[in-house]
């Protein structure tokens, strides 16, 4: 009878050891099921919110800044890296746009656009007006060509190669879609192109081989297809949530590196705030060019404005309703 007694309290012990059993099989699965579909990090969602409008607030009007890509590693280097050496040149020529209410505007102006300046006997390219005054001179010769009001370009920005390929480094990488592989070799440079076509993400040094590429057969429109083809990529890369965080810190560490702007860094994260808002939207013109003119052997020709080309060369667009 004792024996038989003792039957429900093993039966008793047995089932609450199956249901602690249960209960750490349940606890274990849910421990599996969080570290496979983590609750999402409260600092990721944060990341996740970020907008450009976070930045700083947009300016009231349309600011005009023309940016200047040298052929020097840096803005205050003595020497370019190009051939033959000497002092540095502006290699690459952007006029900016940002409507706060509207698309970034960028017009693209080839390095070797012939202007006359008083003082010379004859015309020489645009871009090698920064050895003779600095970007105030190409500041002053841009507008004239285009046609700008006065005080236009509001601001400047010079880059030097370094300061470019720090930029993409310091948002890691940008991604671009080459329409073909890109070869070429400057052994008085020491330069190398080797770029494969295709969509990719290149890091700094890549992205300064895209810039510097020209198509033997059209350098001039290769060349500023690719300058497009690489500030879009920026205008995205920068606006991504995950990249808006860091932006003033990257903004101050290029001024360090050797950036040289007449922009204050308030100033600067209020025109990223409103050129970053519409990434979408980004609007390329190029000068229109008459055809090249003949030069001596070995000597690229000055470009000239085509006489047919429409006026205003660069128009403004309607604020977005």
């Amino acid at each position: 009878m004792a024996q038989s007694s003792d039957q429900p309290k093993r039966r008793l012990g047995a089932v609450l050891l199956r249901l602690a059993m249960a209960g750490a099989g349940l606890a274990v699965g849910l421990g599996l099921f969080a570290w496979i579909w983590p609750e999402p990090d409260r600092s990721s969602q944060l990341v996740q919110q970020l907008t450009p409008a976070d930045l700083a607030k947009a300016p009231s009007r349309s600011v005009t800044v023309l940016v200047i890509g040298l052929d020097s590693e840096r803005p205050a280097d003595p020497l370019n890296r190009a051939a033959p050496p000497g002092p540095a040149n502006a290699d690459a020529l952007l006029l900016l746009r940002i409507n706060p209410q509207g698309p970034l505007q960028v017009l693209t102006l080839p390095a070797n656009l012939a202007v006359q300046i008083p003082g010379q006997s004859r015309p020489q390219g645009l871009g090698s007006l920064y050895r003779l005054g600095g970007p105030a001179l190409i500041a002053d010769a841009v507008s004239s060509l285009v046609g700008l009001e006065p005080g236009v370009p509001d601001r400047y920005l010079v880059l030097g190669r370094a300061t470019l390929r720090s930029l993409v480094d310091g948002l890691g990488s940008i991604a671009a879609n080459p329409t073909r592989s890109l070869r070429y070799s400057d052994k008085s440079q020491g330069f190398t192109i080797d770029l494969q076509g295709g969509l990719q993400r290149l890091r700094g040094s890549q992205v300064e081989q895209l810039v510097r590429y020209r198509d033997p057969s059209r350098p001039e429109q290769s060349r500023q297809e690719n300058h497009q083809l690489v500030l879009r990529a920026l205008v995205w890369e920068m606006a991504l949530p995950e990249h808006l965080g860091r932006l003033t810190s990257l903004s101050q560490f290029l001024s360090r590196e050797g950036m040289a702007t007449n922009l204050t860094q308030a100033e600067t994260l209020s025109l990223l705030a409103a050129g970053l808002s519409r990434p979408e939207t980004v609007q390329f013109t190029a000068v229109p060019l008459a055809p090249p003119a003949p030069a001596p052997p070995g000597v690229p020709p000055l470009r000239q404005i085509d006489p047919g080309a429409a006026v205003p060369l660069w128009p403004a667009v309607a604020p977005t309703p």
